[in-house]
């Protein structure tokens, strides 16, 4: 039986993702050249990589204005796909409960001062909403 396809993104989908999202759109060249280079990608892998992408839904392509090349663009915005990987982090490890989430990072993480104030200051004003 055929495993069932992950919505979430891999590393890879996340770096090509993360120049599309800071471009607003590109073609395979694009963010092929906007990648570091010491990942070797070559064009092929991210042409696939950017296929996959548009199956899961994250992208989509047009017809480039100048020239044969698609011109890909974000269906699924940053902050959204982030929220969604999340739930699914909170589904599959901490039971649906937001609270068991952060109480494993306060437990887990050397949190700052500073990020704890901002942390407080945020839950005040979620509160007085």
């Amino acid at each position: 039986m055929a495993r069932k396809k992950s919505q979430d993104l891999t590393e890879a989908e996340l770096r090509l993702m993360d120049v599309i999202w800071r471009k607003g759109s590109a073609t395979v060249a694009e963010v092929a050249e906007a990648l570091p280079d010491q990942l070797g990608l070559a064009y092929n892998t991210v042409l696939t990589t950017m296929r996959i992408l548009e199956d899961k839904g994250y992208v989509r392509h047009t017809k480039s204005k100048e020239g044969r090349a698609f011109l890909y663009h974000p269906v699924v915005g940053q902050k959204e796909a982030s929220r969604n990987a999340v739930r699914r982090l909170l589904t599959r490890f901490f039971q649906d409960s937001p609270e068991e989430l952060v109480l494993n990072l306060l437990e887990d993480e050397e949190l700052s001062e500073q990020e704890l104030t901002r942390i407080r200051k945020r839950i005040s004003e979620e509160r007085a909403k």
